[in-house]
């Protein structure tokens, strides 16, 4: 009778496991400073996003910090078409406030440029609370919000600038669509800032040190569910696209590179 308790106790953890594995929304998690959250595809590529602008600007950690925080309270971290009057977009701006126009704040790109624009115009926001910031930029009505959500906004920034290597990782189904290696490499170098070749189906860039490499590798990652992205490799790490909690991971490269390279295979 035991032995029998013990086979069915098997059999359903490999049932769930494979239930796990298998069902649910694709996620991704991102692990840095000892804490994870986990976000949607999409919400993590606009955080990748963000953070990278923030990089490529030459703006401090906290910049990017505070960016996907009030990204996360204003829109969910998803680029939205609607909001309060005429609020658009990643941080709910609005084009009779001079943001732009609707199509320019729907850019995710001319939107995070905007709001890094009047962030570094505020006296000492580095050491700021996130709440006075939030006052100064968004002129919230609610800015404890931005508190809540700032260990988030932490966690994204860290892992997406390279901070804590190997951090941001997807469980994606298998692609369906892929986006031209070569335009990954654009979109890549516009928003990052490093150089990106294309050699096939596969992207390979270059950081001037190890942090900008895994920069790179962790921006593929969060844009793998959109772009297609199967495999990514940054120095002796890699990534491999799966359904299965081992893609929320990184494991030992099976042909490790330079570490300040970066490799992206795309389907």
């Amino acid at each position: 009778m035991p032995l029998i308790l013990v086979m069915v106790g098997g059999a359903g953890f490999i049932a769930y496991n494979t239930f796990k594995a298998n069902f649910g929304e694709p996620s991704c998690r991102a692990t840095a400073l000892g804490r994870s959250a986990t976000f949607t595809p999409e919400q993590t590529a606009n955080a990748a996003t963000i953070t990278a602008i923030a990089l490529k600007r030459g703006l401090p950690a906290r910049a990017a910090t505070i960016a996907n925080a009030t990204a996360i309270v204003e829109s969910k971290l998803r680029n939205v078409k609607f909001g309060d009057r005429d609020s658009l977009g990643l941080f709910q701006q609005r084009p009779s406030q001079g943001w732009g126009t609707e199509a320019q704040i729907l850019d995710p790109v001319h939107a995070t440029n905007k709001f890094y624009d009047a962030l570094i115009k505020i006296d000492g926001y580095q050491s700021m609370a996130i709440t006075k910031v939030a006052q100064e930029v968004q002129h919230s009505g609610f800015p404890q919000a931005y508190a809540d959500h700032e260990d988030q906004g932490r966690i994204l920034a860290s892992t997406l600038a390279g901070h804590s290597p190997g951090g941001m990782g997807c469980q994606l189904d298998a692609a369906k669509v892929s986006t031209p290696a070569a335009g990954i490499a654009a979109r890549l170098t516009a928003e990052l800032g490093v150089p990106a070749a294309v050699e096939g189906r596969t992207v390979r860039v270059t950081g001037h040190d190890p942090q900008a490499a895994w920069a790179a590798g962790s921006w593929a990652v969060a844009y793998a569910e959109a772009d297609g992205v199967t495999a990514i490799t940054v120095g002796d790490r890699a990534w491999t696209r799966a359904r299965g909690e081992d893609a929320l991971s990184w494991h030992a490269a099976p042909k490790p590179i330079a570490p300040t390279s970066v490799t992206i295979t795309v389907r």
